[in-house]
């Protein structure tokens, strides 16, 4: 029999029973936020980055953005049973994080590429519509999962991941969106109340990020990874990281057209002392978790949609230095933004092509319906 092309394949797998193991989950729209932050990233950048690059990415993370929303409901009418699974999945449930933080994504890229193609108006209404949306979305998240991890779902002992971040750091990724339209918002106090609000969500998620952090330290330490595709959402730590050194640059930025001095020119100083610390502990973490991904992967990890957080958390830390290059005028800030957005480019391209090859051969639309539960062990 011919094979038949991929188009037929993706429509044919997605709305056909096959015993219920077709799943469109929240984790896809991961792939929204690590094409989304390419662009952003590129844009932000202290050096020109050729306009293909970001402009490419960005219609291609509204592409996607639009094919999910539209599929995901699509599969989860036909098959409740795959909502449902979703929701009493302790691990599977983390990623209803990750839609809210695609439409954020979006909006940021929205404002800083899409506004020469779309002109300002467009732009920045398009922004505050997905801002809303996902910052309404994200807030609902970052309680309703935790909720029903504390009070529902079985968490064994080594349970502790990357993917416990996905549903609190939304509001983060809400702070550093939102001060893009801090400018756009009427002067005097609805401007005001907009800037302390991005201030507020930025506090809620860098809190809860700190506690997870600790967590998953601590089940490093006591037990070791599992070696299986749970290790690259270790890189999910470099995410609240980044995004909030962003947020701090951002907001900064942002105080000195809301506020007047000293308390401006205050949270302005704030970004760099808050973020050269933080920028620290991505130094960190990312050889750490660069180490544990290459000592998983010779002991043959599997790909898996999670390869996705070698994206979106290393792209908030091209954003992240790239505000330290803004703010210090310091040619190492810049330096380094360059190498990790060309870290960000070489990641993006290699989870893309697997995902794409996974996805025409069916492989990641069918996983199983309950994650099965990784190992953590050292040696």
């Amino acid at each position: 029999m011919p094979q038949q092309s991929w188009i037929p394949r993706w429509l044919g797998v997605l709305g056909s029973p096959i015993e219920g193991r077709v799943i469109i989950g929240p984790n896809w729209f991961a792939s929204v936020m690590g094409t989304a932050i390419v662009a952003s990233a590129g844009a932000t950048l202290p050096i020109p980055v050729p306009g293909i690059i970001t402009t490419a990415a960005w219609a291609l993370a509204v592409l996607l953005l639009v094919a999910l929303l539209v599929f995901m409901p699509w599969n989860w009418a036909r098959h409740p049973e795959n909502l449902r699974n979703l929701a009493d999945d302790p691990i599977a449930i983390q990623f209803f994080g990750a839609p809210p933080m695609a439409l954020l994504a979006v909006a940021g890229a929205t404002i800083l590429v899409g506004q020469q193609y779309l002109g300002q108006g467009v732009a920045v209404g398009a922004a505050w519509v997905l801002w809303l949306i996902g910052t309404a979305l994200g807030l609902l998240t970052a309680v309703a999962v935790p909720f029903r991890l504390f009070t529902a779902l079985e968490v064994r002992h080594d349970g502790a991941f990357g993917g416990w971040l996905m549903p609190v750091v939304p509001p983060m990724v809400s702070a550093a969106v939102g001060a893009l339209l801090v400018p756009h918002t009427p002067a005097g106090e609805p401007r005001q109340t907009m800037l302390f609000v991005c201030y507020a969500l930025f506090g809620m998620s860098l809190m809860a990020s700190v506690v997870i952090i600790t967590l998953i330290w601590s089940r490093l330490a006591h037990f070791g990874t599992s070696g299986s595709a749970r290790v690259p959402t270790l890189w999910m730590v470099l995410g609240p990281v980044g995004q909030s050194i962003t947020a701090a640059g951002a907001l900064g930025t942002a105080a000195l057209g809301a506020l007047p001095p000293p308390l401006s020119t205050a949270l302005d100083a704030f970004a760099v002392v808050f973020g050269v610390p933080m920028w620290g502990f991505m130094l960190l973490w990312l050889p750490l978790a660069t180490a544990l991904t290459l000592r998983a992967h010779r002991r043959n990890m599997g790909f898996a949609l999670t390869w996705w957080s070698f994206t979106f958390p290393v792209g908030t830390c091209v954003m992240g230095t790239s505000q330290l290059a803004a703010h210090t005028d310091l040619t190492m800030f810049t330096g380094v933004a360059v190498a990790l957005y060309t870290l960000l480019l070489v990641a993006w391209v290699t989870v893309a092509i697997r995902t794409y090859r996974q996805s025409v051969s069916g492989g990641l639309l069918t996983p199983p319906p309950v994650s099965p539960h990784a190992v953590a062990q050292k040696g």
